[in-house]
């Protein structure tokens, strides 16, 4: 079985074939760019390819109605030229295959459910921290849409005591993706993350809202694990971080060993690594012919 993937970023695209077992024969990125280029590339990849499905992840807003005539397009993105674009439908005209479609951060979820640190669970959710902010959430084993998808990097966030900033989200300025997505580190401190040191005060302000996040996630869903993902968390010192403003958030509530004693292993990075989103892509496809 061979099953193509395209995890979609907004900053580049990564193309891959993958098997059910979860291996990945074969891949390709490229910048995302408007989309009669970008897609273009990928009609081009996978035209010799021969696959059985293709899945997507992708960034979004998406609509993941499949009762909708907008089914499978990018909605309201203010990247250029993506902006109700017929995603699923320019690449359905292409390869006559069945079709995964959901988000990158839900397919991340998906990918780190069936091969990754949420394996054997029934629930887990999934952050992407980086450029922007998404939450993709798995609930008894299915990917969870409602109205449209869960929307989690735009939550509204109290704001630490010690935080000026005003927050960079063109729609609510100091949600959490306005105040702790990678531009809004580098626009409060005038230099990129990985450019500050490891004890700089930015990290305890930025463990500060993601804790803040994640418990709240914590008490809503009751996930069996939070995997923490993106660019930004490749701080390793946020982990720690963001471990006790969530013990320190919850208080005990939550009477559960898995967070008062193991909580090293309850909030933990991808166990797929940077294939979380691509992987993802391949359980899409899979599912799909399914």
């Amino acid at each position: 079985m061979r099953i193509g993937a395209i995890e979609a970023g907004g900053t580049k695209f990564v193309c891959g074939i993958g098997t059910e077992r979860g291996e990945i024969e074969d891949r390709v990125s490229f910048p995302t760019e408007r989309p009669e280029t970008t897609i273009a590339n990928v009609i081009a990849y996978f035209k010799d390819k021969s696959v059985d499905a293709i899945g997507i992840g992708t960034f979004g807003p998406i609509n993941v109605n499949p009762g909708s005539p907008q089914y499978g397009s990018i909605t309201t993105t203010p990247k250029p030229g993506w902006a109700d674009f017929p995603f699923l439908e320019t690449l359905k005209r292409e390869f006559d295959v069945p079709y995964g479609w959901d988000t990158d951060v839900n397919a991340a979820a998906l990918g780190e459910a069936t091969w990754g640190a949420a394996r054997g669970l029934d629930n887990c959710v999934y952050y992407t921290i980086g450029t922007g902010i998404g939450v993709g959430v798995y609930a008894e084993g299915k990917l969870v849409h409602g109205l449209v998808h869960p929307e989690g990097g735009h939550v509204l966030t109290r704001r630490h005591s010690q935080d000026a900033f005003e927050g960079i989200c063109p729609y609510h300025r100091d949600c959490l993706e306005g105040m702790a997505a990678g531009p809004a580190i580098e626009k409060r401190w005038g230099a990129k993350g990985s450019e500050l040191s490891s004890e700089h005060p930015a990290w305890d302000i930025e463990a500060f809202y993601i804790g803040q996040a994640v418990t709240g996630t914590i008490l809503l869903l009751s996930p069996q694990k939070v995997i923490l993902g993106g660019g930004v968390m490749q701080q390793k010192q946020l982990f720690p971080r963001i471990r006790s403003e969530v013990l320190k958030n919850l208080n005990g509530y939550v009477n559960t060993s898995d967070i008062l004693e193991h909580i090293d292993t309850y909030i933990v990075p991808p166990g797929l690594g940077d294939n979380a989103g691509l992987l993802g892509s391949v359980a899409l496809g899979v599912r799909a012919l399914s």
